[in-house]
C-alpha cells in the first residue's frame, strides 16, 4: 500500500462530501441541534407541563395550592371554570386539571373528609405517570403545612447525609449532552462511511478505481480516514461549542484524552460502516441495516441505562461492541477526571476491536469486488 494513494483517494471522498448538501446538513444537524434537544428534553421528567385549576373554593388554602405549581416543572396554572375543564382536556391543552371543591378549606380545618379531583391526560404517558405522583405530593405537602401553620420536614429516625459526586446539582443536561454526542458520533461515522462506499458502487466508480494502480485496502482506508476526520473535527467543535459552551457542561478530565478515545472509536465504527455497506446492495438497504445495528448498540452500550442493570449475558456480549468501551471512556474521562493510567485498558480494547473490524471489512470488501 502507498500512503499517497490513500491520501489522494481520501481527498476525493472529501470533495464528494462537500458537493452533497444533504449530508452536510445531516452532519450539522446531528452535532448541533440534535445534541442540544436531546440533552434538554427528557420525556420521563416534568418540564413546563401545562396544568389548569378549577378553584371552586376561593379560599387562602386553594390559592396556596395554585401557587405551588411553577416553572420549570409546570407552566403557570390556568384558572378555568368547571365547564371548561373537559373541553380543554379534549383539545389537549392541559395535561393535568385540578378541581378544588367548594368549602374545601372549611372541611380541612374541621377535620372532615374532602376530595380534590385530578384529571390526567393519559395519552401523554411519561408525564402522566411521573406528574400524577408529583401533583399528589405537592397537594399533600401544602395541606400539611397549612394545618401546621409553618413549613417543616418531618423528623426522621436516621438522617442521611447525601453527597452527589461528579454532578452535585443533579443536572440532567450534563449526562444527556455527552450521551447524545456519543450517539451522534456513532451514527454519523457508520452512515457516512457506508454511504461513501454505496455511492461508489451505485455510480460504478469502484470498477474505475480498480483499473488504476490502487488496491482494495487503499480504497477502504481512504474512506475510513476521510470520513473519520470529518466526524472527528465536527464532533470536537460540538463538544466545545455546544456541550461546553451552550449547555455549560463542565469537564473534569482531559479533552485531549477524550479526543484520543474518539479517534480509536472512529477507527472501529467507520470499519463497521464499511462492513455493513458490503452487505447491502443499495442505499435504502444500507439504511435499514444500519438502523438494526445502531439501536442495539446505543441502548445496550450503557449510555441510556447502566450496564449493571442488564442480564449478565448481555453485558458479556456487549463487551465486543466498540460503543460500550467508548461510553465507559467518555464517562470516566469527562465526568470523573480519569487519566490515561486508569482508562488504558478501554483504549486498548477499542484498538483491538477496531483492528478486528477493519480486517473483517477488508475481507468483505475484497469478496464483493471479486
Amino acid at each position: 500500500m502507498r500512503v499517497t494513494n490513500i491520501f489522494q483517494l481520501g481527498v476525493k471522498e472529501l470533495r464528494g462530501l462537500a458537493r452533497d448538501p444533504i449530508l452536510i446538513f445531516l452532519i450539522f444537524y446531528c452535532l448541533t441541534l440534535a445534541v442540544y434537544t436531546q440533552a434538554t428534553v427528557a420525556p420521563e421528567l416534568l418540564n413546563k407541563t401545562p396544568i389548569s385549576i378549577v378553584d371552586e373554593d376561593r379560599s387562602p388554602l386553594s390559592s396556596r395550592l395554585a401557587d405551588a405549581f411553577y416553572l420549570p416543572r409546570f407552566m403557570p396554572p390556568q384558572s378555568i371554570t368547571i365547564s371548561e375543564m373537559d373541553r380543554r382536556m379534549d383539545e389537549g391543552l392541559d395535561t393535568f386539571a385540578l378541581d378544588i371543591p367548594p368549602h374545601f378549606q372549611r372541611d380541612v380545618l374541621n377535620g372532615r373528609t374532602s376530595y380534590v379531583q385530578l384529571n390526567v391526560d393519559a395519552t401523554r404517558v411519561s408525564q402522566a405517570f411521573a406528574g400524577g405522583l408529583y401533583v399528589q405530593s405537592i397537594v399533600s405537602g401544602e395541606i400539611t403545612e397549612f394545618l401546621r401553620h409553618y413549613r417543616s420536614a418531618a423528623p426522621q429516625p436516621v438522617d442521611l447525609a447525601l453527597r452527589s459526586v461528579f454532578n452535585p446539582n443533579m443536572e440532567r443536561t450534563w449526562f444527556g449532552a455527552v450521551t447524545s454526542l456519543m450517539a451522534q458520533i456513532s451514527m454519523l461515522s457508520i452512515l457516512l462511511t457506508g454511504a461513501a462506499l454505496i455511492r461508489e458502487r451505485e455510480h460504478g466508480t469502484v470498477e474505475h478505481l480498480l483499473v488504476m494502480p490502487v488496491t482494495p485496502a487503499e480504497i477502504m482506508l481512504s474512506k475510513i480516514w476521510s470520513m473519520g476526520v470529518v466526524v472527528l473535527i465536527v464532533s470536537f467543535l460540538s463538544l466545545i461549542l455546544v456541550v461546553r459552551g451552550v449547555l455549560a457542561v463542565p469537564f473534569e478530565g482531559s479533552v485531549a484524552l477524550f479526543v484520543l478515545a474518539t479517534i480509536l472509536f472512529l477507527f472501529a465504527s467507520t470499519s463497521m460502516g464499511i462492513a455493513l455497506a458490503t452487505l447491502a446492495e443499495s442505499m435504502p438497504q444500507f439504511a435499514l441495516l444500519a438502523t438494526l445495528v445502531l439501536l442495539p448498540l446505543q441502548v445496550l452500550s450503557g449510555a441510556l441505562t447502566p450496564r449493571e442493570s442488564m442480564p449478565q449475558f448481555i453485558q458479556t456480549i456487549m463487551t465486543a461492541a466498540p460503543d460500550t468501551h467508548y461510553v465507559i471512556l467518555a464517562q470516566a474521562i469527562l465526568f470523573r477526571g480519569a487519566g490515561f493510567d486508569m482508562v488504558w485498558p478501554e483504549l486498548l480494547a477499542l484498538l483491538v476491536i477496531g483492528t478486528l473490524l477493519c480486517g473483517i471489512a477488508l475481507w468483505r470488501f475484497r469478496k464483493v469486488l471479486k
